[in-house]
């Protein structure tokens, strides 16, 4: 007798899918935005990703790589491996040393996490650089949209924050990119639609391994 419901293997295919293309927005978005548009990302360039872990931090590894850049993530123990795992090239533990006063200078910084003062930023960036703020603490936010603008002006460095505006061109991108193999989402867990104050506890925590997914 032939059945009109999908064989268990395509389900689940199916299902993954659409869990892989709900990941996507905002967070690629943002990360896409930050390193094309206000980073002006280059092959070559040495890109700094402060929170290489989480939902953009994740995206931004990939798609730095997709733009030729050499990668470094910063991340706590416990997510170095994953963080290697997408493509980057070096990954800084941030519990046993501090990317800010290691002597290293990056031609951009996207901190998608952290609380970092925008001096220490400023003296992790290289000559000419350029420094973006996604996310991260309230204070570390304030002080990019207040002194940024600033230092920008009275120096050689760029430094400011960034609010993402999802667009169909720029999701055409980055479907063209996942199609490509070149990003995949990183999710952490699923959570089925009963268990959505759970999957909010839990986000909140922040220890969240890229995304987290609400199953229908």
């Amino acid at each position: 007798r032939c059945s009109s419901s999908p064989a268990p293997s395509t389900a689940h295919a199916r299902r993954s899918l659409f869990e892989q293309a709900a990941a996507v927005p905002l967070a690629a978005f943002t990360a896409l935005q930050g390193l094309r548009d206000t980073g002006q990302i280059r092959p070559g360039q040495k890109v700094l990703i402060n929170g290489a872990s989480g939902g953009v931090g994740t995206f931004a590894v990939q798609i730095a790589k997709s733009f030729g850049a050499e990668v470094t993530g910063v991340s706590s123990t416990r997510n170095v491996d994953m963080a290697r795992s997408i493509g980057a090239d070096h990954v800084i533990d941030y519990t046993q040393a501090d990317f800010t006063k290691n002597g290293k200078q990056y031609d951009l910084i996207l901190a998608a996490n952290g609380d970092r003062s925008i001096s220490e930023y400023k003296r992790a960036l290289a000559p000419k650089g350029t420094y973006v703020t996604s996310g991260g603490s309230g204070a570390q936010a304030f002080q990019a949209m207040i002194f940024g603008p600033g230092i920008s002006m009275t120096g050689s460095k760029k430094m400011g924050n960034l609010l993402a505006r999802p667009n169909k061109k720029d999701l055409t991108f980055l479907k063209e990119l996942l199609e490509a193999g070149k990003v995949k989402p990183v999710i952490d867990r699923r959570y089925p639609l009963r268990e959505v104050p759970e999957a909010l506890r839990y986000l909140e925590e922040g220890h969240a391994k890229g995304k987290v997914v609400i199953t229908i």
